[in-house]
């Protein structure tokens, strides 16, 4: 992938999105989509802060160029073309990295790529505002992962032994202006999780290498394994329609990762709302 041009200097007012455009700087050859997607929310946030001083202005302007030179290298991509498989391809990323840390938080495991992992998948779901409203579930990941980053980096910077697993949440904790708990470097080779959602319940307490889950064991509460065949007349709305395609195009990004257990509960949930009417 060629080089994209060198941006000016980050202007204060644009202090929220340097994370999030170092993000993309370190996927730009590992996943240039998530790059891709990485610019485009510090794009549209930066125009929101400001886009008239003649810094601000220069720093966007740039940006954008970057953007465009993207596009076009990625060219035809459905991630790129296709929203939906956009935001499916982000999601399943950012919640690869969310269970790479919170594995190795509960397994008491605790280390610089686990905290820069926690932070990196609460900045992923900022991201992921770009396609929309976030849901409840992502709002709540990050969250945790933004405050787990914070607490277990606190913790080992006064030397202090962390506790493994969900504790407490602290409401005030912020970790954007911590700049050590972002800045080491993420895992070359993140494991590959299982399971699709933070679920203490539905945690495995060691590695995911060799793991073999059957279908449904780690389904979330509303996705039973067994869906219930269809009884009588179901009328569906265009909008059930849409969401049944969202999970299909969902399942289809998670087999890319060879995610199966994520297709699987994605299938699972569009069947469920094909065959019922309801979620």
């Amino acid at each position: 992938m060629a080089a994209l041009a060198t941006l000016p200097p980050l202007p204060p007012q644009f202090k929220s999105i340097q994370h999030h455009l170092r993000t993309a700087q370190e996927h730009d050859k590992r996943d240039p989509v998530v790059a891709y997607y990485c610019r485009l929310y510090a794009m549209q946030t930066g125009m929101k802060i400001d886009s008239k001083t003649p810094e601000c202005r220069k720093f966007l302007s740039r940006l954008m160029d970057q953007l465009e030179a993207l596009k076009k290298q990625l060219g035809d991509n459905e991630a790129i073309t296709q929203e939906i498989v956009g935001s499916a391809h982000l999601e399943n990323y950012a919640l690869k990295m969310f269970l790479y840390a919170d594995n190795e938080d509960r397994a008491g495991r605790f280390h610089k790529n686990m905290i820069k992992s926690f932070y990196t998948a609460s900045l992923l779901i900022d991201v992921i505002t770009v396609f929309g409203e976030l849901t409840d579930e992502n709002v709540k990941h990050r969250k945790y992962a933004r405050w787990k980053a914070t607490y277990i980096h606190n913790c080992l910077k006064n030397g202090e032994t962390p506790q493994a697993g969900p504790v407490g949440i602290e409401e005030d904790n912020d970790v954007e202006e911590n700049e050590d708990a972002g800045a080491t470097s993420l895992p070359t080779q993140p494991l590959q999780p299982s399971s699709s959602t933070y679920d203490p319940s539905n945690m495995p307490s060691s590695g995911y290498t060799g793991i073999q889950i059957p279908p449904g064991a780690h389904a979330p509460a509303n996705t039973p394994a067994e869906v219930p065949h269809s009884t009588g007349d179901i009328r569906l709305t265009p909008e059930d329609f849409a969401r049944a395609q969202k999970y299909c195009k969902y399942a289809g990004s998670a087999l890319q990762y060879e995610d199966v257990s994520t297709a699987v509960q994605n299938l699972q949930k569009a069947l469920k709302l094909l065959t019922t009417g309801r979620e």
